[in-house]
């Protein structure tokens, strides 16, 4: 049921951190053959080995279209539930709904609007309209209360502590593909209304050509409050080199909503990983969705993990600081198993793991 002049801020519920517990989690079955190569039939093996790896330690909840649905429920396991559903594209973190709890372990949902991060201005496809609606339908069919915002924003946008910081990246929460020429000021408004924050650390920028603009998952995130993972890279001829070091003098002289001063983990990025023309022709070609070339850098990223219970959903990609990675989320966390997934299918459709799977706490 949709919640009518109130908000979270006002009814005392606030966005869940990763680390939350979850009941659930959810996730979407790729198919459309203009964004995910060969058919999306490499994607799908990446998929249902997220969801396998998931399903370990959560339920697991598969929306997959019509036309997929028995291809999808026979290749699954049987302890993942297959619901269908209209929708366009398979990012469901950035489609689906921002959900809140309050100190009564509550849950209900903040609705965003989804224009596939930019519109007819710079959007990734068209249409964008059942993504648009799945948000709504997660509600009804666990019968959840939200708000409606009439803001667009994707979960990819926003990380949070759960004690009241929120990070975001200016280039992507703020361009005017989303929501028209709008002021920083104005959308600390509504994002401290609808997730209920005090503070927000804006970082300027997000990762080297990402399409969405910059999404701040792809950066940054907290593992636990008053501490962050941070992408890093010493070699001055990547472009991140820049973006790295900027964020980390931004997050190095801040404090979050409880006058801490962040601890800042260090997460060395693989080597660029770029597209190549077998992956790129493998794409078909349509109008009104972003082309896929040969050397387009792919945005790999470590950071870009799923906290599922009692595990860390970690994208590798086959490279030398894999290893490293692995050995240092297990440092992070130590209470959690760490379960490396080979990635590159979901870099190449544009996103990554975190993209994919969203947990619905409890």
């Amino acid at each position: 049921m949709e919640i009518r002049n109130s908000n979270p801020q006002r009814d005392g519920y606030y966005l869940a951190p990763e680390w939350q517990h979850h009941r659930q989690s959810y996730m979407m079955w790729p198919q459309r053959t203009d964004n995910w190569r060969e058919g999306a039939k490499p994607a799908q093996k990446t998929f249902a080995e997220v969801a396998a790896k998931v399903s370990q330690y959560e339920p697991v909840t598969m929306l997959v279209s019509r036309e997929q649905y028995q291809h999808a429920r026979h290749v699954l396991s049987e302890k993942i539930r297959v619901v269908e559903m209209s929708y366009n594209d398979a990012w469901i973190r950035d489609i689906g709904p921002a959900y809140l709890i309050n100190h009564d372990h509550r849950v209900r949902l903040a609705n965003w609007q989804f224009n596939a991060w930019g519109g007819l201005f710079d959007g990734l496809y068209f249409p964008w309209d059942q993504d648009n609606l799945v948000a709504g339908k997660l509600a009804d069919l666990d019968r959840l209360n939200y708000y409606s915002v009439d803001f667009v924003l994707e979960g990819c946008g926003y990380q949070t502590d759960g004690e009241g910081t929120l990070m975001a990246v200016e280039e992507s929460v703020l361009s005017e593909g989303r929501n028209g020429q709008v002021s920083k000021a104005a959308v600390e408004t509504v994002l401290k209304k609808y997730l209920d924050v005090t503070k927000i650390i804006w970082l300027e920028q997000g990762y080297f050509m990402d399409e969405t603009n910059g999404d701040v998952d792809n950066l940054v995130t907290f593992i636990r409050p008053g501490e962050v993972a941070l992408n890093w890279t010493e070699d001055r001829s990547d472009p991140m080199f820049a973006i790295t070091h900027k964020a980390f003098k931004v997050l190095n002289g801040a404090v979050d909503a409880k006058g801490r001063k962040l601890k800042i983990h260090k997460v060395t990025l693989p080597k660029p990983l770029l597209a190549t023309a077998a992956e790129s022709e493998g794409v078909d070609p349509v109008n009104g969705l972003l082309p896929r070339y040969a050397g387009d850098r792919l945005t790999a990223s470590y950071i870009n993990c799923y906290l599922t219970n009692g595990a860390v959903i970690l994208p590798v990609f086959g490279d030398e600081h894999d290893q490293a990675a692995i050995d240092q989320y297990q440092q992070l966390f130590p209470d959690r198993k760490i379960e490396p997934v080979y990635a590159r299918e979901l870099l190449l459709g544009g996103g990554n793991i975190h993209s994919i799977v969203l947990g619905v706490p409890d």
